[in-house]
């Protein structure tokens, strides 16, 4: 057999990953089967060009290369080698302890079962699923901080449960199926990042009747009343209306200026009080969705108004659930519980619109997966009864980090932080 025979990349529908070991020799993974092959040393310069070829193409056919632009996926990867940002999500209390509780509250799940920690970071859901029994668990990362989870778990006298393998789950092998899958895959209303379509990719690994932490998510959207937002939001752009900075006339890229502001999704907590109808929800069964269904998101709804008021804009909060064998446990987002390191989100209308108590408002958000990790918003809303309309189109990738706490006019000093964004305020 030739060696450009070898390095097929797909061979009866399975992937074929190979890594180079010495200068003459190469480790071929087929399947859940691996071989180490040795090439005589006058072929050094042969195997080493298969090699590249091969690495090339398997790059081509990584699914997480295909949908994502290098520029975003080298910024994105820098971001979590961070120690410090892994320190900025595990103190996120509701977070860390609402993981650690799914976990070992169902902990028949976990004893004597393979795991797979998706996204591990510094491996601590790796090192919860451990204490619920876990036999094995395999802790992939794609960031260079996978080297620090490899330190915590030698530290913690832990190799011999957690391996630690550092790549894109769309591009590593594993040696076998395995019965759960955790990881942290959520961003900013619920999509940002496009980490839970990774997620979701893990499944080639699970076995049938397998298990999924987080197992499905609900979005919950409203429409808000907040003009002290909406002024506060509009009124950024003033700064371009001067028509003598330094002597230069900055009044034409006004226009421009209101356009990019009312493009950025505002991540930020409020008043329930501001809420003009109850939400509408939206759920993503992670046991059933596939990568594909991501990539457009489409939800239509129907508000009952029950109070009469401007409309200025939606907003947006999530729910995940962990469906455990003996309890089901909820991590909550919503503005009613106690505040995560998501906040909430809320998306402006360009023009509001007015409704009456008992009028209803109509229309849809639809979410459009872009090749920088995120998602292009577009809103359009309808007064039923006065057929006034409305909409926007937002940038999920650049948001706006308001630091004023609506709820005690105080300004909150704390870390907004999730997947690539980081703010000290």
């Amino acid at each position: 057999m030739s060696q450009e025979a070898l390095f097929q990349e797909k061979r009866n529908g399975e992937d074929t990953e190979c890594c180079r070991v010495g200068k003459e020799s190469v480790l071929i993974t087929l399947g859940y089967s691996s071989a180490l092959l040795k090439f005589e040393s006058h072929a050094g310069n042969s195997f080493s060009n298969t090699l590249k070829r091969c690495w090339n193409k398997k790059k081509e056919y990584s699914v997480f290369s295909q949908r994502t632009e290098e520029a975003s996926a080298a910024q994105y990867f820098q971001f979590y080698g961070c120690i410090s940002q892994q320190q900025n999500m595990m103190q996120d209390f509701v977070r860390t302890a609402t993981y650690h509780r799914a976990i070992l509250q169902n902990h028949v799940d976990f004893r004597d079962k393979i795991v797979l920690d998706v996204g591990c970071g510094s491996g601590i859901l790796s090192f919860f699923a451990v204490q619920a029994g876990a036999k094995r668990v395999y802790a992939v990362e794609a960031s260079s901080v996978a080297q620090y989870a490899e330190m915590l778990v030698k530290n913690n006298h832990l190799s011999d449960k957690i391996i630690v393998l550092p790549g894109k789950i769309e591009e590593v092998s594993l040696p076998e199926a395995v019965d759960v899958i955790i990881s942290e895959p959520i961003g900013y209303m619920l999509f940002n990042e496009r980490m839970l379509e990774s997620y979701l990719h893990s499944k080639k690994w699970l076995k049938t009747n397998g298990m999924m932490f987080p197992t499905f998510s609900d979005i919950h959207l409203a429409p808000f009343s907040d003009e002290q937002l909406y002024v506060e939001h509009y009124s950024r752009a003033n700064f371009w209306y001067q028509q003598c900075f330094y002597g230069v006339n900055l009044s034409s890229l006004r226009g421009a200026a209101v356009d990019e502001y009312f493009r950025q999704p505002i991540v930020d907590t409020f008043d329930v009080r501001i809420l003009m109808a109850r939400s509408v929800k939206y759920t993503v069964n992670f046991m059933d969705a596939e990568e594909a269904d991501l990539h457009r998101v489409e939800i239509p709804f129907v508000f009952q108004m029950v109070q009469s008021g401007l409309i200025h804009g939606l907003a947006f909060w999530f729910d995940v659930a962990f469906v455990g064998s003996l309890v089901t446990v909820w991590l909550s987002t919503a503005p009613t519980e106690p505040l995560t390191h998501w906040y909430q989100v809320r998306c402006l209308l360009q023009t509001p619109l007015f409704a009456k108590e008992g009028e209803t408002l109509s229309g849809k958000v639809l979410f459009v997966a872009n090749k920088r990790q995120s998602y292009d918003i577009q809103i359009t809303a309808l007064v039923n009864q006065t057929g006034f309309r409305s909409g926007n189109i937002l940038d999920l990738k650049n948001p706006f980090f308001s630091h004023t706490n609506k709820t005690t006019g105080h300004h909150r000093s704390t870390f907004l932080i999730k997947r690539g964004f980081s703010l000290i305020l």
